[in-house]
């Protein structure tokens, strides 16, 4: 049916993406059907389930990479520039509504490109050598480059057939390695857990639940159809995905100004599919993130009544849960936005679960700062929804957002630093102590604030958001200013840090509603 679309609509940029979207979709399933059939027998017990998870982000990346590369050639783009691998001359151009396109794919061609070394490095240092994960592995990274190049011959030869033909079946088979990558890594992850369940037997199934502090009857009480929905709508913490949808909407109406005759109607349209993208992409993290913290969650206070360490969703369900999630959210974006929008989602995704969750979050007092780089990317997200590219002023509001971050998110560590202890992760209050975490806390309130006020100057914004960043600011200033003098005395910071964590939701909430009051009235008077 896709197919007989496409002709119809004579190739259109839209149709052949999605055509070409179902027939590699078709792909990852015969090869999945494969893996299963033709691996089961030989499963070792050696893998890994948060490999997994790195692997799946892998073909995520490359599954979205083809699509924007097959908008590209279907829209006409590719012949834009005559050079390559620089645009022009030039390796940052810049971007036009004739050229944004390409330009995109290319930059993102480069980070997919380092996501597919980043599967590689892990498989090379997790898994065992001999294992078919590591040489699909090294199959996968070692066909990228070649495929990019095959793509600069497209450019140079004016895209003859033989190098359209060959681009598009190598990513076919990058894509198709690593479908079989995660199939390999998911199926030796739920051999290695099925033989230490067999192992370990109901002895430790009782320990498991003893040490839970959850009663056996509850477990084995079924449970409503409504505790069950609910179960599975607290694993995507929706207080989380409000404060992140608060940033988007402002950032669209924003946007509009970049894009002179924009429709209302349509400006709406992208408007409310980005939100439900953003929040299935949103979920699709938290949910994710819980299945990996399930075991920390349990040993802290705040956390352990959450869905998993409280039983109330199997870990596995939970994990394919986040995935689907995931998937809709690309597809939603892919479809009724643009796939730049729905790639930025993606990397959201991608660099809370991977870079956040799995590689920094129990490793270094940082982890916040660089970590909070996946929650200042939803009005970049909003940004790239409505003008189809990432300009300067979106790049300011992600910086925005990524210095507030910490600030917000230690004065919460400094209440609950004796949970985090326990758990044994290494949150800066833990690690550092109070004194040098409020002295953190005050200096980037101030980058916070002076990005605030580059926005206005470089933005061209008004005088509502002007008085808006200076009076919030400067009450962001005086409260982490109090709680950096308080640093000395455990109560007093205490106290101090709950006031701040919750004026920091009250300031980004008020600084964006104030940048798009400050848009709509500056529009209104011309």
């Amino acid at each position: 049916w896709l197919g007989r679309e496409t002709v119809r609509l004579g190739n259109s940029g839209e149709s052949v993406t999605a055509h070409l979207a179902s027939a590699m979709a078709l792909v990852g399933l015969l090869v999945w059907i494969l893996a299963r059939s033709l691996y089961g027998p030989r499963l070792t017990g050696t893998g890994s389930q948060r490999f997994t998870l790195i692997a799946a982000f892998g073909a995520g990346s490359v599954f979205a990479l083809l699509l924007f590369g097959s908008h590209v050639t279907a829209t006409s783009q590719w012949y834009v520039f005559p050079d390559w691998p620089l645009m022009n001359g030039a390796v940052f151009p810049v971007l036009t509504d004739a050229n944004s396109a390409q330009v995109l794919h290319r930059w993102i061609a480069v980070i997919v490109g380092l996501i597919v070394a980043a599967v590689l490095l892990a498989a090379w240092r997790t898994q065992p050598r001999t294992r078919p994960i590591v040489r699909l592995a090294v199959l996968a990274a070692a066909l990228f480059p070649v495929q990019a190049i095959v793509g600069g011959l497209q450019i140079l030869t004016g895209l003859s057939g033989w190098t359209q033909t060959l681009h598009l079946a190598l990513g076919a088979v990058i894509w198709a390695l690593l479908v079989a990558l995660v199939s390999v890594s998911y199926l030796e992850a739920r051999s290695r857990i099925n033989e230490t369940a067999d192992t370990t037997g109901e002895t430790a199934t009782a320990r498991h639940i003893e040490r839970d502090d959850v009663d056996a009857e509850d477990l084995s009480t079924p449970r409503t159809r409504k505790e069950i929905v609910r179960a599975y709508v607290a694993l995507t913490k929706p207080r989380i995905i409000e404060l992140l949808l608060v940033t988007t909407v402002p950032a669209m109406v924003l946007a509009a100004r970049a894009v002179p005759g924009i429709q209302l109607g349509h400006w709406l349209w992208l408007t409310v599919w980005t939100l439900v993208g953003g929040t299935l992409a949103a979920g699709s993290a938290n949910a994710i993130n819980c299945y990996l913290d399930r075991d920390i969650d349990l040993l802290m206070a705040r956390t352990r009544r959450r869905p998993l360490p409280a039983h109330e969703v199997d870990p596995e369900r939970a994990v394919v849960f986040g995935i689907a999630l995931g998937a809709i959210a690309f597809a939603v974006l892919g479809f009724f936005v643009n796939l730049l929008a729905a790639f930025l989602g993606l990397l959201a995704i991608a660099f809370y679960v991977v870079v956040y969750t799995i590689l920094l979050k129990r490793s270094t007092p940082q982890n916040i700062v660089i970590g909070g780089a996946a929650g200042a990317l939803p009005p970049v997200i909003g940004w790239a929804a409505v003008t189809g590219n990432v300009g300067v002023p979106a790049l300011l509001l992600f910086a925005l957002v990524f210095y507030w971050t910490p600030p917000h998110f230690w004065a919460l560590s400094l209440r609950i630093r004796k949970d985090y202890a326990a758990a044994g992760v290494p949150m800066l209050p833990v690690v550092c102590g109070i004194p040098e975490t409020t002295r953190q806390i005050g200096l980037y309130t101030i980058l916070m604030v002076a990005i605030s006020l580059i926005l206005f100057a470089v933005g061209r914004m008004g005088p509502v958001y002007l008085v808006a960043a200076l009076v919030l600011g400067g009450l962001f200033l005086r409260q982490a200013w109090a709680l950096w003098r308080r640093g000395d005395s455990e109560e007093e910071s205490t106290a101090g840090a709950i006031r701040l964590y919750r004026y920091s939701i009250s300031y980004l909430t008020l600084l964006f509603a104030a940048i798009a009051i400050d848009t709509l009235v500056l529009a209104a008077l011309g």
